[in-house]
């Protein structure tokens, strides 16, 4: 018998997350029964990532390494349909953890968002915030692979100076600028062609009005208003929207699935594999403390300064058991 323990929510948070919202909880796992597999937890983010430990699937022998979602918990039992496997072009050089970071659902975000939604094209000029985050930092790296000009805001100067040092052609701390408005200007002063939107607010206003005509805008996040308690902010002037002839469209990754997923993480994985020259070390946190992990990735206390000569920097939360 396995015994396995479970981070729960205990109430909706009010606010930013705190552990009063969460419940650790020990269970004890029943045994295999025909076609499932035992997974113990190597890795967590939102998205786990696990390893199966006992099998009485022949589809997964032991060892297996696996992507799947059971939740914040050491072990957990699957019959193997809600499982993926890691593509089997992975190379040993690379750290397997990156399939919750550029080789996962960060990584397709960032691809299918600038590639898909903004379609982006050599010579033009993008806007990413939240810059130095998980999906933020492959935006940017991606544009500088297709040839593009690279404005980016991050909200501290150790994040500043990461992303120059991945390349970005400007980069500020939006928290101390003066102006935003004027602090785009400068960077860009005939507007910007694509917007990779991960903070929404009054940020996203601000850049919306400096869009140049036909400009297209991803929007994946909203981070400045998910933990408001107040009423938000008003969306961009519409005779913006209108005259510039923009496009605006959210997405969510999941869309893209099939082919073209598998098409988009080999391209990932042949971009990390041709330059990547570091051995980017991820935030770690044992199950324990998982709620203040979330909590401190909210608040960006977490930021892998080691990872500023690797191509595709990652956040992952490392599940040591």
């Amino acid at each position: 018998m396995v015994r396995t323990k479970i981070w729960t929510l205990k109430k909706h948070f009010v606010g930013h997350p705190t552990k009063s919202d969460f419940e650790l909880k020990t269970a004890e796992l029943p045994p295999l029964k025909n076609g499932e597999v035992l997974l113990e937890a190597l890795f967590l983010t939102v998205d786990p990532y696990m390893r199966v430990v006992e099998s009485k699937n022949a589809d997964l022998p032991k060892g297996t390494i696996v992507l799947t979602s059971p939740g914040w918990t050491t072990h957990s039992i699957s019959d193997g349909k809600d499982l993926e496997k890691l593509l089997t072009e992975w190379p040993d050089t690379i750290p397997v953890s990156l399939a919750l970071g550029t080789l996962g659902m960060p990584g397709l975000t960032a691809y299918f968002g600038l590639l898909e939604i903004c379609g982006v094209k050599g010579g033009e000029t993008v806007m990413v915030n939240a810059a130095a985050g998980a999906v933020g930092s492959v935006v940017g790296q991606i544009a500088k692979l297709k040839g593009c000009k690279v404005v980016a805001a991050a909200g501290s100067d150790k994040k500043v100076a990461y992303l120059q040092q991945l390349g970005f052609d400007v980069v500020f701390n939006y928290k101390t600028v003066e102006s935003l408005e004027e602090t785009l200007k400068k960077a860009s002063p005939d507007g910007y062609d694509c917007y990779f939107d991960n903070v929404g607010g009054e940020f996203s206003n601000t850049v919306i009005g400096q869009m140049k005509k036909f400009g297209r805008i991803a929007i994946c996040g909203a981070i400045s208003t998910y933990n408001r308690t107040g009423p938000l902010p008003p969306g961009p002037p519409p005779e913006i929207v209108i005259f510039q002839e923009l496009h605006i469209q959210g997405f969510v990754v999941y869309r893209w699935q099939g082919d073209v997923r598998q098409k988009a993480l080999k391209d990932l994985l042949k971009w990390v594999s041709e330059v990547r020259s570091s051995g980017a070390t991820p935030s770690n946190c044992t199950l324990g403390p998982i709620p203040f992990c979330l909590s401190s990735l909210l608040f960006q206390q977490f930021f892998p300064l080691s990872a500023a000569t690797s191509l595709f920097p990652y956040w992952v939360l490392v599940l040591r058991i």
